[in-house]
């Protein structure tokens, strides 16, 4: 990795502990995240991150119920239930019964839902690509490579690991 100063990690030996390196890319990540998160809230409708994870998780499987909603969320149903609460009232969401269970009820973006959406991401799109641009092309394709690496790596990956004592 190279630092600000020009110097490489790596080639000075320190770089070689994942834990050191995680520690660097925690800082940057929690910066991206800022920047993520001001952008969402600079949309035409301001949501909560719950709100847009929510809205996101009907985007990318849009045959899920109350239940897996809550799963894919990690929350209780109670709380998945008030948040599709505030999404319908917002016209954001619609509860329907499912065709082929009638004890069932699917969830299902509406328009509204999906035009926020889009806007959200249009605006993190153009956030980040102010971020980029003033990068050096080497950095900015060394940060490519390394995010390419980050999303072809196993699942099981991304289990959290033990706390160290």
């Amino acid at each position: 990795m190279t630092l600000p100063g020009g110097a490489d990690d790596r080639a000075e030996g320190l770089g070689d502990e994942p834990s050191a390196d995680a520690r660097e890319i925690a800082d940057a990540v929690e910066r991206l995240a800022n920047l993520w998160s001001l952008a969402a809230q600079e949309a035409a409708v301001r949501l909560s991150l719950h709100q847009l994870r929510a809205l996101r998780a009907l985007e990318t499987a849009p045959e899920l119920n109350l239940t897996g909603l809550a799963e894919r969320l990690d929350i209780g149903l109670p709380t998945a239930s008030r948040l599709c609460n505030r999404l319908e009232a917002a016209g954001m969401l619609e509860r329907t019964l499912h065709p082929g269970n009638r004890r069932e009820v699917q969830l299902t973006l509406t328009g509204q839902g999906r035009r926020v959406l889009k806007d959200v991401a249009h605006r993190r799109t153009q956030a980040l690509a102010g971020v980029l641009a003033a990068m050096a092309p080497a950095e900015r394709s060394a940060l490519v490579s390394g995010m390419k690496a980050v999303l072809s790596t196993p699942d099981e990956a991304f289990v959290r690991p033990p706390e160290e004592p």
